[in-house]
């Protein structure tokens, strides 16, 4: 099926199931320990060991050699696979830095050798014993030092945007602002590590592992060993968390590939907590210069962004500026991004990749302007709204609610009763209150799936999509149980097995819209079977309660479907509809937070966000994910930082106790309100994405509402207290 004219009406807009509150159809498994995630998997017959990863203590040049004779001696040892046996690898269509092979070490923790033994402390042991001698040379591992190296990239890639004349608009601006933001790097910090099992059958290989996107790891683990991708089956059912750090192929299935290959047994891989941060993908840190000037009634006439971070060679922008691009109006403008080559671990996709570091400056440096010509924060935000693509203004926005946002968001969170800054005080504690707009793109992918109809009347759902989480597994049953006029508890899904036809995968914040899509399509194909075996016309019958109707005929689906089930499979496409229409989520975060006066410590008191996202196709489901993100948020703003070593080239804070996300005790009271809307031009469903929307902007919004508190700026993320204390006794 190809989407490519606006949705109108269909069976979805009955919203009987889709739309509603259901809770998650595989809670009971998860909440019963029944659900296997990529470590726990087992099957009878399955006697599997355990490989355990050598890193690189070097973070660039080469392998001159690895002795591995210890090790072959240890207690328990199997087998050991190293670089240097495997040789020069192939790094697949979707992956930057080079996972396991060759001489070359491109950072530090690469992956040079898997050792496998009969348990996993004998496995541990044994690699420790792995003697490796470098040829190291001098890398190249701080932004700041590194920016003047930095080039501009391909223009077919991410080319510099203008539109009318800058430098002229900024310059002759009544009211101006010119300051530089920075943002760290940062560890996506899932809780499930990176963890396969691979096992071989004569040449067949199977892995089961933690992936977000099912076909993109079997095309890259079948390049990548140099096997028939037919003989490559994925399954990963259950994944426990991802935020874009499993949308690449990593080391764990790489080597217990290898692994599983030289012992002949099915192999364990988890990558350890520090490979983790080290080996796998982070989220670059960014240099970023805002400048905008402006009327003094308010009106935005000039707004440029340029951005600045780094990667491997050959690697990603951290596209910071693509927000700026589209959400504010304003003639005049200019975006640019420069990427730096560094020889730290790779960066790549975090939840809400160029948005959400670039949110984190663009949003307080709005405020910064706005107070610069006294205007309220919110006042000027909606001031400079805009219905159609600032840069090509014959591109109309297919719909766009901020400023709803903004004044629901204002009148629930109380924004009226705000102060000017630092005139609010409870006891020690400084209290103010913060806003930004929220904005994501929304992506969409090609998506397929299976719908099948038993004898029983039951329909399954096949499509290799992944649950990270964020409720595929019931998204999709709401919308074959709406398609097909069958309760949820009539629907079963099967997710994230290659063998199933090929969805859009979770990432991008395009995993529910699309996905769901791909189910659409599917059941239309299976509706149109029934119509057809029962001799009716598909456009002229009812699927409800189980029956398909047509006039005075009415037969359940159980009936229809006979002994031997009927079937429908899809893929959703998309037309230009992306390109006639910018589509794209919006939102306002506002917060409220305590500074105590004599310490520093920041504390939130309370969280509102508000979200326009399209069709909400479960509120609980979409609620959890606000949430979630919002909480990262505050880890964005308050601790998360990467520190490197600019001697060796690593991430020294590479665990769950050196690296600090938000707990429990820090998060308060978060309330999530959806705008009642459809967006008809982004697919049947009428939906879009919210679950990387949840974070885009919560950062600046506590780093305007510490500013609210203190009247200190902070323009260095995170904020932490040594970055206040010093001027805190101007206000105490």
């Amino acid at each position: 099926m190809r989407f490519d004219k606006p949705a109108t009406t269909n069976p979805i807009d009955q919203m009987k199931v889709i739309g509603q509150p259901i809770h998650r159809i595989d809670a009971q498994l998860k909440t019963t320990g029944r659900a296997m995630y990529a470590y726990e998997w087992h099957e009878p017959d399955m006697p599997y060991v355990y490989g355990y990863p050598v890193g690189s203590a070097i973070a660039k040049g080469r392998l001159r050699s690895i002795d591995t004779s210890a090790a072959k001696e240890a207690d328990g040892f199997i087998a050991v696979v190293t670089a240097l046996d495997v040789g020069d690898l192939n790094k697949g269509k979707y992956n930057t830095a080079k996972l396991f092979g060759g001489h070359e070490i491109q950072h530090y923790h690469q992956a040079i050798a898997v050792v496998v033994a009969e348990t996993f402390e004998q496995a541990r042991a044994a690699a420790a014993l792995v003697k490796v001698d470098y040829e190291t040379e001098t890398g190249a591992f701080d932004l700041q030092d590194a920016m003047h190296t930095a080039v501009k990239p391909d223009d077919s890639q991410q080319p510099d945007t203008t539109v009318g004349d800058f430098e002229t608009a900024f310059r002759t601006a009544p009211v101006t602002l010119d300051e530089t933001y920075t943002t760290p790097d940062q560890s996506h910090s899932m809780m499930e590590p990176h963890a396969s099992i691979a096992a071989w059958h004569n040449e067949e290989l199977t892995v089961w592992t933690s992936s977000q996107m099912i076909d993109w790891w079997r095309t890259d683990l079948a390049t990548t060993l140099g096997v028939d991708k037919k003989r490559v089956h994925l399954m990963s059912p259950f994944i426990g968390g991802g935020f874009g750090g499993k949308l690449f192929l990593r080391a764990d299935a790489v080597l217990a590939a290898f692994g599983a290959k030289a012992a002949g047994r099915p192999v364990k891989v988890a990558l350890p907590r520090p490979f983790m941060v080290n080996n796998t993908t982070h989220r670059p840190a960014t240099v970023q210069r805002i400048r905008i000037g402006a009327e003094l009634d308010g009106k935005i006439t000039a707004i440029a962004h340029e951005s600045w971070s780094g990667d491997l060679k050959g690697g990603n922008l951290e596209t910071a500026v693509n927000q700026t691009r589209l959400l504010y109006a304003g003639a005049n403008r200019m975006t640019a991004m420069r990427l730096a080559t560094l020889d730290l671990p790779e960066g790549n996709a975090m939840r809400a990749p160029g948005e959400a570091p670039g949110l984190m400056a663009l949003e307080i440096a709005v405020d910064e302007i706005a107070e610069k010509l006294g205007l309220d924060p919110v006042q000027f935000r909606i001031v400079n709204d805009t219905q159609v693509d600032p840069e090509k203004p014959e591109r109309p926005f297919s719909h766009r609610d901020l400023v709803g946002c903004l004044k629901l968001g204002a009148e629930r969170f109380g924004w009226s009763n705000r102060t000017n800054t630092g005139a609010r005080r409870e006891g020690s504690w400084l209290i103010g209150m913060g806003v930004a707009a929220a904005f994501r793109n929304s992506l969409v992918l090609p998506s397929g799936a299976r719908a099948k109809l038993d004898s029983q009347g039951v329909v399954t759902v096949e499509t290799d999509m992944t649950d990270i989480g964020t409720g595929s597994y019931t998204i999709i049953a709401q919308t074959a149980a709406e398609m097909m006029g069958v309760g949820i508890d009539k629907v079963a899904v099967q997710l994230g097995d290659s063998r199933f036809p090929v969805s859009a995968g979770s990432g991008g914040q395009f995993g529910a819209n699309c996905s769901t899509s791909g189910v659409y399509a599917a059941c239309v194909k299976l509706r149109e079977a029934v119509a057809s075996k029962l001799g009716l016309n598909a456009q002229d019958v009812t699927f409800e309660n189980g029956e398909v109707r047509s006039g005075d005929r009415s037969v359940t689906l159980a009936e229809a479907a006979g002994t031997d089930g009927l079937f429908g499979e899809d893929r959703m496409t998309w037309g230009d509809l992306t390109d006639i229409y910018q589509q794209s989520t919006f939102g306002a975060h506002f917060v409220e937070v305590g500074v105590d006066i004599a310490t520093g410590e920041t504390r939130i008191r309370r969280m509102l966000a508000v979200c326009a996202a399209g069709r909400i196709l479960n509120p609980i489901t979409a609620r959890s994910q606000v949430i979630g993100a919002m909480t990262m948020g505050v880890g964005g703003a308050l601790s998360e930082e990467l520190a490197v070593d600019m001697r060796r080239g690593f991430f020294v804070n590479h665990d769950l106790a050196g690296y600090e996300v938000p707990v429990h005790a820090d998060i308060p009271h978060q309330e999530v309100i959806f705008m009642n809307e459809t967006d008809p031009m982004s697919s049947p469903m009428k939906a879009k994405g919210v679950g990387e929307l949840g974070l885009c902007g919560v950062s600046a919004a506590i780093a305007n509402a510490i500013h609210n508190a203190t009247g200190i700026r902070v323009r260095h993320y995170p904020i932490t207290l040594d970055k206040l204390i010093g001027g805190l006794p101007e206000v105490a």
